[in-house]
C-alpha cells in the first residue's frame, strides 16, 4: 500500500508539472496555471496508474536504496506525458464548447 501511494503522488506531481508545461507551450489551450496543473495532476495520476498496470513492476536489479529506478522513471515520464495530454484535451474541448 505504501509503495502504491508514493507512486500515485509521484505520478500526480509529474502530471501537474506536465500540465503546467503544456499550458505554457500551448497558450491557446491553456486554462490558467492552476487549472492546467489540476487537470494535469489528475491526468498524470490516471495515465500513470494505467501505465503501471500495463507495464507491471520494474526489475529488482535496478533497486537503489530501496527504490526501483525503472519504476520511478516510468512514474515520472508517464505522469508528465499523461498530464500534458489530458490538459491539452481538456483545453481543446473547452475551446470547442466556447464556439
Amino acid at each position: 500500500m505504501e509503495g502504491t501511494l508514493i507512486n500515485l503522488v509521484i505520478q500526480a506531481l509529474a502530471g501537474a508539472a506536465g500540465g503546467a508545461g503544456a499550458g505554457s507551450a500551448f497558450k491557446d489551450l491553456s486554462m490558467g496555471k492552476p487549472a492546467d496543473a489540476i487537470s494535469g495532476g489528475v491526468g498524470g495520476a490516471v495515465v500513470g496508474q494505467i501505465l503501471s498496470s500495463v507495464m507491471g513492476a520494474g526489475a529488482a536489479a535496478t533497486d537503489v536504496g530501496g527504490m526501483d529506478v525503472a519504476t520511478l522513471v516510468r512514474d515520472i515520464v508517464g505522469g508528465g506525458v499523461g498530464g500534458a495530454v489530458v490538459m491539452a484535451l481538456i483545453g481543446m474541448l473547452r475551446n470547442a464548447m466556447k464556439g
